[in-house]
């Protein structure tokens, strides 16, 4: 029924938000047709509320925002809820983005335990630590290893670098504080969905950040980690990668970027500003034999971009898995890339790639 409300009939939905009238006004040549108010009417009686027999606009928009909220409610029914934080809204800066939440494992020697970092997506512009997966916390407390979700400050306070020197930071925090909560400092691993997949890789290739002679204990923690997983990342943030990989010379910059990169104009993304800061930005650029095993997930397959390709799929295409894939097999390092026409054999889900890498 969801199906069927929300896509079939999507474009139905779409006018009755714009023209408050009824559905049989013919005073706009954007109204739909007889035949589709009389099949949406069949199929869905009871969007009549008045009971009148005829369909009005704004039953239609009060039958599918109901609609949608019985569907946000049993998704919300279905997910397993998070379960509360060992230590909750930790805080490793001044601002109010700048916090993160802690479940730690139970050790069964006392030894201390390895710990994934969880980073949220949403373009740099949006997302929450709250998005963490209860199930994935679960299965990692199960094999003995704490997990944490951080927030960081996104790019309506500020462009890059802030996104990854918060999780740089965030990360030297918790280094700083292992013995207290039992962590092993030496065994940390980093993943994310999208920006926080963009971060995590960041993490994993960019030098040290570490200030060895720093008057803050805190700034003299490392900031390398053991390995980084990813749903749907880019291994680049630089424009000029993405249309030679697609092949698509004037495809169009991600709305994300813009202000990621702090672009007021188009002219600014041939500056040397805005190119040294997309060669920064790219996890890529930063890539070195010693680097960190991956483990990449996309839940689409290489599919052809163009300039039309809508910028939320290209943004997450598995061609940005295969490129650093290649990258990383000229380094000999370990690169895995999942997608429905790219089976990854070797462990079956990301779960099972930081258990191995984080077990002794």
């Amino acid at each position: 029924m969801k199906h069927h409300l929300f896509l079939a009939y999507s474009s139905l939905v779409a006018i009755a938000m714009l023209h408050p009238t009824t559905l049989y006004s013919q005073s706009s040549p954007n109204q739909p047709s007889q035949e589709k108010i009389a099949e949406f009417f069949k199929r869905f009686p009871e969007a009549d509320g008045n009971k009148d027999g005829v369909l009005e606009m704004k039953e239609v928009r009060a039958f599918n925002q109901n609609r949608k909220r019985q569907a946000v409610d049993q998704t919300q029914k279905k997910r397993p809820i998070l379960p509360d934080p060992t230590h909750a809204e930790v805080k490793y800066g001044d601002h109010e983005r700048q916090v993160f939440d802690l479940w730690l494992a139970e050790s069964k020697d006392g030894s201390p335990t390895p710990l994934v970092i969880y980073i949220h997506g949403g373009g740099f512009r949006g997302g929450s630590k709250a998005s963490a997966d209860p199930v994935a916390i679960q299965i990692y407390r199960d094999a003995g290893i704490s997990f944490a979700a951080i927030n960081y400050r996104l790019s309506d306070v500020g462009p890059y670098p802030i996104m990854m020197h918060d999780a740089a930071r965030c990360l030297q925090t918790i280094r700083s504080r292992a013995k207290e909560w039992n962590l092993n400092p030496d065994k940390i691993a980093c993943f994310g969905g999208s920006a926080g997949a963009g971060i995590s890789l960041w993490l994993g290739f960019h030098d040290d950040l570490a200030l060895p002679e720093n008057e803050d204990p805190i700034a003299r923690q490392s900031t390398r980690i053991v390995a980084a997983g990813t749903s749907n990342g880019q291994s680049t943030y630089d424009m000029r990668t993405f249309r030679q990989w697609f092949g698509v010379a004037d495809l169009e910059p991600h709305p994300a970027l813009t202000t990621f990169y702090a672009v007021k104009k188009k002219e600014d993304w041939e500056s040397e500003r805005v190119k040294k800061l997309m060669t920064d930005a790219s996890a890529i650029t930063h890539l070195t034999k010693d680097d960190v095993p991956v483990y990449m997930a996309y839940r689409s397959g290489n599919t052809p971009v163009n300039k039309e390709t809508d910028a939320g799929a290209w943004v997450h295409h598995v061609q940005l898995g295969l490129r650093l894939q290649e990258a990383m097999a000229k380094l000999k390092l370990e690169c895995n890339v999942a997608s429905p026409d790219h089976p990854e054999e070797v462990y079956g889900s990301i779960e099972a790639f930081f258990i191995e890498k984080l077990s002794d």
